[in-house]
């Protein structure tokens, strides 16, 4: 995510740090490097050139220009100039009754899936939804959702199968939503799933319309695919000038190595970002925060969002006994297979690296999903015995081990030998209390 750029980015703030005091010269050489790299990152020419102004006026204070470390404030500079062009604080949903959310875009973009993911979001957060099937257009997009709703465990409103009418559609959805209630069912946010076109034309716009006066939803939200680039900012603005929509969701911003769209679309459009899709699991859906994105691009990382994520995979009862075991260094296979199986509901390793202070920039940070699965495999090809007590891991039993998950004796060696790295690691109370005292750190 952002990888191109943030690299660039890092670089000549390296350079920056590098100087013990800092003229109006540095400063052009420097922003003239950030122009370049925001510009290659296909960041709209106009948005780019806003933030080198912003930063520039800044940078050539006084303040800076005597600070004891003027690389760093210029650093904070252009964070703060990133935060503010991306949309400052978070925009939240409008949940008021009557509770509706209007899903719209182009084909492709994302939203049928979007919508289940913002239905497991909002559910993780105590917050009961209904999916309502208004895509009438798309071979099986009715059924897609009907599946994506039984694996979240939510209501899936489907129409008639020769529905074609969509607002009669919406009409249906809504007596089913009042017989739920009537029923005793949970009062629900009603999510609305639409139809889409290869391009926006005259009929996608009219169909939209129609269910916009009918439904009167608090959100309409529109479902945009990052990748895309600065096609998807023109795709926003057409849309808002057409149904006036109240915020962006982001799809696919994992394969977005650049990250243009992201950073031109609330300086053009005027309407904020709200939730960005960082994976194709269903759980890889996040609320978008501003400042927070802003200092993944420049490699500050985001603690606050490995905290969240961490605070969902992890079991309360599971990491009191990771903890004890960790103190007394009794640490074996079976608790190595533990922590890999909630690293991995984290969601991608690699993304989770990118939240760590530095780490986005580090070469070679990049993760070999198959070699994690071999290494899961090796460990799953031991007997319980042997996951208990490695130290009975001799020739024969590493052969067997091998053959077992499809692997070779030198690669089960491997992870032996960097098994007992750690198992050696945590009985050392001064490495430990130096990793604990980093950890602490990163919090604070």
């Amino acid at each position: 995510m952002f990888s191109q750029l943030s690299d660039r980015l890092q670089d000549v703030f390296k350079d920056l740090r590098g100087h013990g005091t800092i003229s109006e010269t540095n400063i052009d050489s420097a922003l003239r490097q950030v122009r370049l790299a925001l510009l290659e990152a296909d960041v709209d020419f106009q948005v780019a050139k806003k933030i080198i102004a912003g930063v520039k006026e800044k940078a050539l204070g006084e303040a800076v220009l005597r600070s004891i470390t003027p690389g760093q404030q210029i650093v904070k500079i252009f964070h703060e100039e990133l935060t503010a062009l991306l949309g400052g604080d978070a925009a939240p949903l409008k949940l008021d009754e009557p509770r509706r959310i209007l899903l719209i875009g182009l084909n492709g973009a994302g939203k049928t899936t979007s919508a289940a993911k913002l239905a497991n979001l909002l559910k993780k957060q105590g917050r009961e939804s209904a999916l309502i099937a208004c895509d009438l257009q798309r071979p099986a997009a009715v059924d897609q959702l009907a599946t994506l709703g039984k694996q979240i465990d939510v209501p899936v409103f489907t129409p008639g199968p020769n529905e074609r009418n969509v607002q009669l559609a919406a009409a249906a959805a809504l007596e089913w939503q009042d017989r739920s209630a009537f029923a005793g069912a949970t009062a629900r946010q009603a999510i609305f799933d639409t139809a889409g076109r290869q391009e926006i034309d005259e009929a996608l716009i009219q169909e939209l319309i129609t269910l916009k006066d009918f439904l009167q939803p608090q959100e309409i939200l529109l479902v945009v695919d990052a990748a895309t680039g600065q096609q998807a900012v023109k795709v926003a603005t057409r849309f808002d000038e057409a149904v006036q929509i109240t915020g962006i969701i982001l799809t696919k911003l994992d394969g977005d190595a650049r990250g243009g769209a992201a950073l031109s679309m609330r300086e053009v459009t005027h309407r904020p970002i709200k939730f960005v899709g960082v994976g194709e699991k269903l759980d890889q859906f996040e609320v978008f925060v501003p400042d927070r994105l802003a200092s993944r691009i420049l490699g500050m990382g985001d603690i606050v969002g490995l905290v969240e994520k961490a605070a969902e995979a992890v079991d309360e009862e599971e990491a009191a006994r990771m903890e004890k075991k960790l103190r007394t260094a009794s640490f074996d296979f079976n608790d190595f297979l533990a922590q890999f199986k909630m690293m991995r509901k984290m969601g991608p390793l690699e993304n989770i690296l990118g939240m760590l202070p530095g780490m986005s920039n580090v070469q070679g940070l990049s993760v070999d999903e198959k070699q994690l699965k071999r290494t899961e495999a090796i460990v799953l090809s031991m007997t319980s015995e042997e996951r208990t007590r490695p130290d009975i891991l001799n020739a024969r039993r590493r052969q067997r081990i091998a053959r077992g998950s499809g692997s070779t004796v030198t690669e089960v060696n491997e992870l032996l030998r960097r098994f007992d790295q750690m198992r050696k690691m945590m009985k050392s109370t001064g490495k430990m209390k130096k990793v604990m005292a980093q950890m602490a750190r990163m919090k604070n």
